[in-house]
């Protein structure tokens, strides 16, 4: 008997013509993939005119000296939900780790910490998160549409938003430009 193959801890991306538009070039830090469903958060665009700062803000948390990063769409389910993808140096009462990779954090102690400078060294924040059913994911990997690349944490904490799809492709030793978006009948 084979174990299933889960995917957290890694990135997901979306092949070119996958067919839906909420995940044209998306990159998804898996977060959670077992037998009972998946979750994770888009960490490959950012919500436009919404800084970090301004999210803040609507919590009444004074930012300090913390950049102003972008906010990440983390995906199309709970917009209004959101979540930090953090480096391991840091836990609050809900974080997680995710493979020993990157951990996760869903509540506002998060926020706090990162804008009063005791929180994790390295982070992106996202509103919503990309989720699904028990077997769904599984299913959508039999069919063209999602690629699974290592989790590399360089990528995630060093490289732009905008470039982490191309990035994460050739991490993979694949030019994305050579991906055809799709499939012929024999």
């Amino acid at each position: 008997m084979t174990q299933a193959a889960y995917l957290t801890g890694q990135f997901l991306l979306a092949m070119p013509g996958m067919g839906d538009p909420r995940f044209d070039r998306a990159v998804i830090a898996m977060c959670a993939h077992d037998a009972k469903g998946a979750i994770g958060i888009g960490v490959g665009a950012v919500i436009g005119g919404l800084g970090f700062h301004a999210l803040l803000e609507q919590f009444e948390i004074d930012p300090g000296t913390t950049p102003d990063a972008p906010v990440h769409f983390g995906g199309p389910v709970e917009m209004r939900r959101g979540f930090v993808v953090h480096s391991l140096d840091w836990s609050g009462q809900d974080t997680v780790d995710v493979a020993g990779r990157w951990a996760l954090s869903g509540t506002i102690d998060a926020l706090r910490a990162i804008a009063d400078g005791s929180g994790p060294r390295r982070w992106v924040v996202a509103l919503g998160y990309a989720g699904w059913a028990e077997g769904q994911l599984d299913g959508e990997l039999a069919r063209p549409g999602w690629f699974p690349v290592k989790g590399d944490t360089d990528l995630l904490w060093t490289s732009d938003a905008a470039d982490r799809w191309q990035a994460a492709y050739r991490t993979a030793g694949i030019d994305p430009r050579q991906l055809v978006t799709g499939s012929g009948n024999a």
